[in-house]
């Protein structure tokens, strides 16, 4: 029989929405279930076929979970603002609005296709002043919290945007969306205080279910650690304060160094000998981004400042200091101790400028030929009242002494920064702040919410570097709403992490013009049960929704302190040549084609076929092919079906392992090898030669999940049942049933295989060799020999060795 996938995929798409089978419930008594995916930027290009790895996978779990009686809300929406839209506007002379609304349009278009079991009743967009109301009430929230203010700083400037980027948003020097230079400018910003919340966004990540490597992702980018803060004076009379975490060390101190934006070089001006110099390298640290400044391998480089000098507390001695880009003024106090024995970077910076190499720590080698770096365990040497002591032992000593001696204090430093939250755009979420030269910056009333987005003639980003919401005088004039005076609107728009932020708490929720949601929804619904996305994600938009989420937990908003219980990573599916996809390299398969060719059950089940979840792995024509057999094997055992409304016994062991392999499969994300199991379980039905009703209704509600289309239809078809499949309950297995009664094994003589042989399951191995000595091409193996060993290996062979 011929399976049309063009008549029946459609056909089943449009009953499920009009029955509505996929909208969560309100007001349920039942368990809950959220599945939540990373909700996609609608792109000019549409989807590849990697885009519906992670949401089919999710589909399968929320499909399952559902047959097992629970309320799920799977979800969907766009993270719509942005600069990639914005880029095409300009590029292209659309209006961003325009194009975003055809992009959504093609995106969901093609997700529809797929027959991914979303909640479209609940589709949101970021772009919607209807959702970015509440993304600015959230700031408003932040900033009347003291976690939301302004700030004059050097900031990341990409020449070809012409916007201001976070630390994370450059990529070896260049801007991660256009490739361009990136180059340091003094800005005024909006920030985000996330370093309030760094101990807890480290200590709840015991509360959640995330994969090790995610876990150590989050930590590492907050980068916690322990150590001092120790005040050096200086032949100037003032203080540089540096954090280290080795005091140990600190008799080991030969020169210091400062950043080149640290304000002490602006203040010693009159006192530099050689300003000259130190400003032409202030000009060129200015050209480069921070990942430039701190590669490890980069040569180093730097200035001394001739005329002021530090002196190392803990001997009165008298030290260079000297200005290098390796130091980042955002970083600690901007201003480092340096270690040359023992730190790899300061003994190669040491022995460029031919500074002096003290080793305080004894346990390496000859430390003038290389830096001992592995120091943990080593003994103190060369340092007064340490030495002798063990590294811990020294470094608790050293923390009271600069404590008594008020040259220093313990102290707990992070790598985060706050999060710099403007951009200097057009297409994205307005801030809801006027300034007023009275009242300085001030909240506009809540009850304006939304501001809304301007429509403009032109987009496009200024030379002078400002919002092009800059140049529309009738808007940015206003009144300060306390003193009525004149006032100013902010012109920078959030990044587009805003909107991304806290989307799945309008999911819950999504119409109330009341609330981001209600607190009976948040208190159903919350936390997200299993969040997926991808690794490139596990670090900053985790980080920064945890964050939120966080605050609102503060504020009494949402009820749980961590936004997710589950999180996991999918690998990416690579183009035939097993390169990352994309158009310049012309490796991208379009989802449209295969669903047209094959259908979208084939391509459900080939993605979550393909190879382990988590892993990437590369798009082979070859599978594809074969699963589009597999759906056409299963189409087609309606011609060997059978009355019988109970599992026949040659079938039963065979069934029940299925139920049980695919049921716990799903939840481990082992989507292939439930896949397996069933095309296994294909086989035994083939090799039984028919199959009755009650068996065909499992076998379909099993490969539901993965292949919904095609199992509604056989379900229609051959009225195996009520209703649809989606109202079926999920079938359960008996353990008792999972092992097979008989099983084959191989019997041999001197290790070749004469025969295969079913046996009962449990039989001693007296009974096995009998029933093998029995068989007829054993006879004559043996005939006439002696019969010098018999083995049996327990449900896999009997080896007879004979000789004659």
């Amino acid at each position: 029989m011929k399976y049309n996938h063009l008549v029946v995929e459609p056909k089943w798409q449009k009953a499920w929405e009009e029955k509505g089978c996929f909208h969560a419930e309100e007001n349920s008594d039942k368990k809950k279930f959220y599945a939540l995916i990373e909700f996609p930027y609608p792109s000019g290009q549409g989807l590849h076929v990697g885009h519906p790895r992670p949401y089919t996978a999710l589909d399968v779990v929320s499909r399952k979970r559902r047959l097992q009686g629970y309320n799920v809300l799977y979800p969907i929406g766009w993270d719509a603002f942005g600069l990639p839209t914005e880029n095409y506007a300009i590029k292209n002379h659309i209006h961003p609005e325009i194009v975003t609304k055809n992009n959504v349009a093609r995106f969901k278009k093609q997700i529809q296709s797929l027959g991914i079991s979303f909640d479209w009743s609940r589709e949101i967009n970021t772009t919607d002043p209807e959702y970015y109301k509440w993304t600015q009430w959230i700031f408003l929230q932040l900033f009347k919290h003291g976690l939301a203010y302004k700030k004059e700083m050097a900031v990341n400037w990409c020449t070809s945007c012409k916007c201001v980027l976070a630390n994370e948003e450059v990529v070896n020097g260049v801007c991660e969306r256009c490739g361009s230079e990136v180059v340091r400018k003094v800005k005024s910003q909006w920030m985000l205080k996330i370093t309030e919340y760094a101990d807890r966004l480290i200590k709840d990540l015991d509360l959640v279910d995330y994969p090790d490597r995610v876990k150590a992702q989050q930590k590492n980018w907050i980068g916690k650690s322990t150590g001092a803060e120790v005040d050096f004076n200086t032949t100037e009379g003032d203080k540089l304060t540096v954090y280290t975490t080795r005091c140990d060390t600190l008799f080991g101190a030969t020169y210091m160094v400062i950043s080149p934006e640290h304000p002490c070089i602006e203040k010693w001006n009159d006192k530099i000998k050689n300003i000259e110099d130190v400003k032409a390298y202030q000009a060129e640290a200015a050209k480069k981004s921070d990942f430039e400044r701190t590669e490890l391998v980069k040569e180093k480089t730097g200035v001394m400042l001739d005329g002021v000098k530090a002196i190392n507390p803990v001997n009165g001695k008298e030290i260079p200091i000297f200005v290098s880009d390796y130091v980042l003024v955002s970083y600690g106090t901007g201003a480092i101790m340096a270690v040359p024995a023992h730190d790899t970077r300061d003994w190669e910076f040491a022995k460029k400028f031919n500074l002096p190499i003290i080793e305080v720590v004894k346990g390496g080698d000859d430390v003038q030929k290389e830096a001992f770096t592995d120091c943990a365990t080593g003994v103190m040497v060369n340092s007064d009242f340490l030495t002798g002591l063990t590294v811990e032992e020294a470094k608790k000593k050293m923390i009271s002494w600069l404590e008594e001696n008020k040259v220093g204090r313990a102290k707990t430093n992070y790598k985060l920064r706050d999060w710099v939250f403007s951009r200097q755009r057009y297409w994205g979420e307005p801030i809801p702040i006027v300034h007023c030269d009275k009242c300085g910056y001030v909240p506009i009333p809540e009850s304006e919410l939304p501001l809304r987005l301007p429509m403009v003639d032109s987009y496009e980003p200024t030379d002078t570097g400002e919002s092009p919401l800059s140049k529309i005088t009738d808007w940015v004039e206003t009144t300060c709403p306390c003193c009525g005076g004149k006032a100013h609107r902010e012109t920078d728009t959030m990044p587009q992490w805003a909107g991304s932020s806290w989307y799945f708490l309008r999911y819950m929720d999504p119409h109330n013009k009341e609330a981001l949601a209600s607190k009976e929804a948040l208190n159903y619904w919350s936390p997200v049960d299993w969040y997926n996305g991808g690794m490139e994600h596990t670090t900053l938009h985790l980080l920064y929704s945890r964050f939120w989420h966080k605050f609102l937990y503060d504020i009494g908003v949402v009820p749980t302190p961590e936004p997710y219980a589950k999180r996991t990573s999918h690998g990416m599916i690579l183009g035939e040549n097993g390169e990352k996809m994309s158009k310049s390299r012309g490796n991208v398969v379009n989802p449209d084609d295969i669903v047209q060719q094959y259908g979208a059950d084939t391509m459900r089940l080939y993605e979550m076929f393909i190879g382990d979840f988590e892993k990437a792995a590369p798009w082979n024509d070859k599978g594809i092919k074969g699963c589009r057999r597999f759906v056409e094997r299963y189409y087609n055992l309606q011609e060997k079906l059978i009355d019988g409304d109970e599992v026949r016994p040659e079938l039963e062991c065979s069934i029940h392992k299925t139920i049980k392999k695919v049921s716990e499969d799903i939840e481990n994300i082992k989507f292939n090898t439930a896949i397996a199991s069933l095309m296994a379980l294909m086989n035994d039905i083939n090799a039984v030669g028919s199959i009755n009703k009650k068996e065909y209704a499992i076998f379909s509600i099993l490969l539901n999940p993965f292949a919904p289309h095609v199992t509604e239809e056989i379900w229609s078809t051959c009225n195996l049942g009520d209703g649809m499949v989606v109202d079926q309950p999920w079938p359960e297995y008996d353990e008792s049933k999972c092992k097979a009664n008989e099983i084959e094994i191989a019997v041999q003589v001197n290790g070749k295989i004469k025969t295969k042989l079913m046996i009962p399951a449990e039989a001693e191995q007296a009974e096995v060799i009998a029933l093998a000595k029995a068989d007829e091409n054993v006879k004559k193996s043996v005939e006439g020999m002696n019969i010098i060993k018999e083995i049996y290996v327990k449900g896999r062979l009997v080896n007879i060795v004979v000789k004659p």
